[in-house]
């Protein structure tokens, strides 16, 4: 038998349940029992109360790095999941997830909700260690990958690999699935590994109109914004009492937290932070964290004020459930178990922490990073500021210490050092493998693009935006593959050239689909080129060509009779 992974405790043999539950955009501030003077979440703050609370924990400031940081215990630079598209939103294959090493143990786990780690093999949830998952696709719901006009109500999402609709409003059908999904669990007498991560309150900001009604005074985008967490509080009270009934709160470990700093609420509450989701800034990583198992007097209410980071979540976890590391297992994070039941730490005391991820270009830049020790923040390598006597960061101290300066911009070049291997590494999508036979590719995927318009909203596609870029695949074995090629999804049912009637989101309204003057498209792969007729009535164009084993790029654009670029192929199947 294995040792347990180091700090493990000596617990009976029933090892707890985990759930983590992780919400989309909420900062900071946007809980009551954060000083917010508006919001109202008896919920979250009853949680809060009846947790130890990580009162200084940090995350990256966008989405997919504190996604892949979390189920890794690796920095985002190092997994390989550092940006929110352009294929750097996947953790590199070979890294185990924390869902690997529960289901390693003995758990079921299960995931409901967003992704947003990868929408292809061998990247999606039940590749990374997930026994159920219900999910969309993409970074929100809307957006390019995501089934066409899902709107939050009554949506289709995969449930593995089969696209189904679930009814009733997204936030609710997560929790719905989840509790399902424990209650399977309860009835086979089995561990469980829960992770929830909702889309909401990222926005598009539709909701109930129930829910919005309480805010309606601070206006339509605040008051939808305010909504959505009111609707994730009611399902926490929903998935508590669930536990209660069944007897299953006192040992499960319950931790809640959100992926980044805050985003429509800020100008109205950011509990006195400077920043927002994508800045380096305090408001930008500083996030809500409770942990509450009450078997262990997880319930305290106790604030621990240490430096904590997302990467800290899985040792903590494998210690606290006794779960044995994988061979070769790699951490960035500590165990904090110490003073999550009353020690002392002279280790967390005295750590240096890197928040770092990437905008667009994908390449991260060096020192593009808040370098954090104590209540020192060193941002982009120059500024300097001391948050316990500047906690708004309006003074930029470095000039007075430039010796804190220099020891942070030591720390940092060995941290850089360390992870510039990584950054090089470019994921590609393998096809024509055992598990690849045929891939689906869309513009979500592309390697950076060329255009002013964002790639990813579904909206960029109605608009028929001037955009393209390239697809890194592998091909797996040689021989010959067929390129399916469509400027609309299959589930749109429209011609590559025809146009689509407006959709209405709630009380936003998706525009309507331009038509656009294709007559060819262009595919090239691997130094072959091929042009291709695109008929008025054609939904699809296709070419097969033969390709040996190997990396290579994928571009593919849609043309008009003169042989101008109209638009990139935004949808792109792959068959062998």
């Amino acid at each position: 038998m294995k040792e347990p992974f180091p700090g493990a405790l000596l617990v009976e043999e029933n090892r707890p349940n985990v759930i983590i539950l992780l919400t989309d955009d909420q900062g900071y501030g946007d809980l009551s029992c954060h000083g917010n003077p508006e919001l109202q979440t008896p919920s979250m703050d009853k949680l809060r109360q009846e947790s130890v609370r990580l009162d200084n924990f940090h995350v990256a400031p966008i989405c997919t790095p504190t996604r892949s940081q979390l189920l890794t215990g690796c920095d985002a630079l190092r997994n390989g999941a550092y940006s929110w598209a352009y294929g750097h939103e996947c953790i590199f294959p070979e890294i185990p997830t924390m869902a690997d090493i529960f289901r390693d143990s003995g758990y079921r786990t299960g995931h409901f909700g967003k992704w947003h780690l990868g929408d292809n093999y061998p990247f999606r949830p039940y590749d990374r260690g997930f026994d159920a998952s219900i999910h969309h696709k993409g970074a929100a719901i809307t957006q390019t990958p995501d089934y066409w006009n899902n709107d939050y109500f009554d949506d289709h999402y995969w449930d593995k690999d089969e696209v189904r609709q679930f009814k009733g409003y997204c936030t609710d059908v997560w929790f719905r699935e989840a509790i399902a999904f424990i209650e399977e669990c309860r009835e086979a007498s089995a561990p469980f590994f829960l992770y929830l991560p909702t889309n909401c309150p990222h926005g598009p900001h539709y909701v109930p109109d129930q829910y919005r009604e309480p805010y309606r005074h601070l206006g339509h985008k605040l008051s939808s914004f305010f909504g959505m967490i009111a609707n994730i509080d009611e399902n926490i009270t929903r998935l508590d009492e669930f536990l209660e009934e069944n007897e299953l709160k006192e040992n499960t470990i319950l931790m809640f937290m959100t992926d980044n700093g805050g985003t429509a609420g800020v100008e109205y509450y950011n509990a006195g932070m400077r920043g927002s989701k994508g800045t380096l800034f305090e408001g930008g990583h500083r996030v809500p964290s409770f942990i509450r198992w009450p078997k262990r007097n997880l319930n305290h209410g106790q604030d621990l004020k240490q430096v904590t980071q997302v990467q800290d979540i899985l040792p903590t976890l494998m210690a606290l459930c006794r779960l044995d590391a994988p061979e070769g297992f790699y951490c960035d994070g500590v165990d904090l178990t110490s003073i999550l039941l009353g020690g002392e730490s002279e280790t967390l005391n005295e750590r240096k922490l890197v928040v770092q991820f990437t905008r667009r270009p994908p390449v991260p830049q060096k020192h593009d990073a808040c370098v954090i020790w104590q209540n020192w923040r060193l941002i982009s390598g120059k500024e300097l500021y001391d948050i316990g006597n500047d906690s708004a960061q309006e003074n930029d101290i470095s000039d007075e210490f430039p010796e804190i300066v220099a020891e942070l911009k030591r720390h940092y070049e060995a941290w850089w050092q360390g992870i510039e291997p990584s950054i090089q590494r470019v994921n590609a999508f393998p096809v024509g493998g055992e598990n690849t036979q045929v891939v689906d590719l869309c513009l979500f995927d592309w390697d950076d693009y060329e255009g002013e318009v964002n790639n990813t909203p579904q909206r960029s596609v109605r608009q028929g935006a001037r955009i393209m870029g390239d697809w890194h695949i592998e091909i797996e074995k040689a021989g010959e593959y067929t390129f399916e090629m469509r400027r609309w999804p299959p589930e749109a049912e429209t011609a590559i050239a025809g146009g689509l009637d407006e959709y209405r989101a709630e009380d936003d309204i998706f525009p309507e689909g331009i038509s656009l003057p294709i007559t060819k498209a262009i595919l090239a792969v691997e130094g072959q080129n091929r042009e291709i007729a695109v008929g008025q009535n054609d939904a699809t164009v296709s070419a097969t060509l033969s390709l040996e084993k190997g990396k290579t790029t994928i571009r593919s654009v849609f043309c008009d009779k003169d042989d101008e670029v109209l638009c990139g192929v935004y949808y792109l199947r792959v068959c062998c």
